[in-house]
Parts: structure tokens; sequence; C-alpha cells
């Protein structure tokens, strides 16, 4: 699509009309972007094939949105399912073959990137022999749960742009706009918004893989992000393997029994930052591969974190 108007702006655009909904996502201030819409039954003469005429234009006239040109149109139904199990055998759903649902919210590729880092560092460590077949259950374990409130959340929202009557007009072009406005007017709320559509609050709490809690921090929690004194705790997740932080001051014991296994150990200075985002001054946070913390450990000792993976029968950190 392309077109030069008040809505091709960079930024994102939703018109909730009467009958219509449209959402503009730019991909630059140029004037090009996408709408997704609805195509209603009451614009098409059958099954289609269905053209940009199809489309509701009071919507695009409310949004100030002039269409010019049209690169490329497609129709889809919308689904919304959930599989049952993520693993059968050897064999491994992963995004949308897993699970399905409407583009409301815009979760789907996110969604399916999680399912893939989930999957991948397991599977790496199956493969290389350090850590049993059995790391890859948590996989479904970890990952349905979510999906099924995802595609919950999903259905619940389009159901909710695309109900019919006078009532659900009415609640949708006066009272939810009006609701928007006043809440997405308050930092808190922003700030959660943000971290629900960047589905950075996901947890992994009732995992086999999570273990204790220090702080307000609790094991299956995505490791917090912190920048205090010029140092980043989120730089050490570029690679993409397990490590040891600690805020304040480690123990002797637990450094040697790092440097003995291999386990990469990172000390941060202990800030007010830091305890603002949750963390126990001179705790230890055992973080997986995927940012997600495995083992919180308010002691200084390394008992915890040998038990871990002993239990876990994790070879590549095991005595």
């Amino acid at each position: 699509m392309h077109g030069i108007d008040v809505a091709a702006d960079g930024e994102v655009h939703v018109s909730l009309e009467t009958s219509d909904f449209i959402i503009m996502l730019p991909y630059s201030d140029t004037g090009r972007g996408r709408l997704i819409g609805i195509v209603h039954a009451s614009r098409t003469a059958g099954a289609g094939p269905y053209t940009f005429d199809n489309v509701g234009h009071s919507a695009l006239s409310s949004l100030g949105l002039r269409v010019d040109q049209v690169h490329w149109f497609s129709t889809y139904r919308v689904h919304h399912r959930v599989t049952s199990h993520y693993r059968s055998g050897q064999v491994f759903l992963v995004g949308d073959a897993a699970h399905v649902h409407s583009p409301a919210g815009g979760q789907g590729m996110n969604t399916g990137i999680g399912d893939a880092v989930n999957l991948a560092w397991k599977l790496a460590a199956v493969v290389r022999h350090e850590a049993p077949d059995s790391l890859l259950d948590s996989y479904e374990t970890e990952r349905l749960a979510f999906a099924r409130k995802l595609v919950d959340t999903t259905d619940r929202l389009f159901n909710f742009i695309t109900a019919e009557g006078n009532f659900a007009d009415f609640v949708r072009t006066r009272i939810a706009p009006l609701f928007a406005t006043v809440a997405y007017g308050v930092d808190a709320v922003r700030e959660l918004i943000f971290k629900i559509v960047s589905q950075i609050t996901i947890s992994y709490h009732d995992s086999p893989l999570s273990t204790g809690s220090a702080g307000s921090i609790k094991a299956g929690d995505r490791l917090p992000w912190v920048e205090a004194d010029g140092v980043d705790n989120h730089a050490p997740l570029e690679k993409i393997d397990w490590q040891v932080q600690v805020y304040g001051e480690a123990g002797d014991g637990l450094r040697a029994w790092c440097l003995l296994h291999g386990m990469p150990m990172r000390e941060f200075a202990w800030t007010a930052r830091h305890e603002a985002a949750g963390f126990a001054r001179n705790a230890y946070y055992l973080v997986r591969p995927d940012g997600h913390i495995a083992l919180c450990d308010p002691g200084r000792g390394p008992d915890a974190l040998a038990h871990y993976f002993r239990d876990r029968a994790y070879r590549r950190f095991c005595d």
C-alpha cells in the first residue's frame, strides 16, 4: 500500500468505525505501510475473490488516509486453535504449527520466536549429550500454557473488534477509545502494555527447571534488565549459554565451583537500581541460555547450584 496523508506519518494508527476495523502499520514515514482490516460479508457477493474495493473505505477516511496504490492484497480467514501437545517422540511443533490465532495484538511472530528459542537450546544440550532427553519435555510444559492463554486473549479481542449490533458499536466507537486514551496517558499503564506486547512478562514458574526465589524475583522469571553506572546486566546474555549472575559480592565457594565447572559468572556492584529491580544483595541467579532464571539462591555457597544440575542429570555441570 502507498499513500500520503495524515496517517502516513510513521506511527501506528487504528480506526474503530461503526462496522469497520483497520490498523495502519507503517514501513516508514514516506507513505508506505501495511493495512490490516476486516472484509464484511455484506460487501461480498460470495466466497471471493475479494479486492481492495471490498474494504470499508469509511475507516480509511476516518484515519485521514488516502490510498494511491495497492502493491499487494490478500485475504484469509481467522482461526483460533492450539495443539494439545508440542512434542510427539522426536517431532516438535513450533510457531504457527502449534498455535493459530488472529493478528490482534501482533503476537504471532514473537510467540513463534519464543517457541524456537526455548526449544533450540534444549535440543542443543541433548544432541551434545550434555543433558538427558527428559529436558525436552519442559518445552511443552513451558510454552503450551502461554499459547493457550494467548489464543484465548486474541480470540476475545478479535470478537470485540468484529462484534455487530448497536450496543457493540457504541462500546467500540465511544467507550473503548475514551478508555484507551485515558489509560495510555498513565505511565504505569504504558509500561505494562509494552511489557505484555513485547512478551517480556512471560514466566515459567511452574516449570521443572525453575527453583527458588531471592528478593522479589522467582525462578522462571525473565532476568530483569538493569543498567547501572554504565554496566548492562543483559550484555552477557549475547552469549547464548548458562551463566551465574551475582548482585553484590559472590562467595569464594561459588567462585571456585563456577571456575571448576566452566560456568561463566558475572558480578555486578550493588546499586539502588538492582534493589529496585527486585534483586537480593549477594544472592546469585542461575540464568538459562534463553535469559530466564533457572535458580535463585539467597545464599553464597554453591550447594544449591550443584544440586540443581545433579538432580536433573545435567551432565555438563555435574561432578
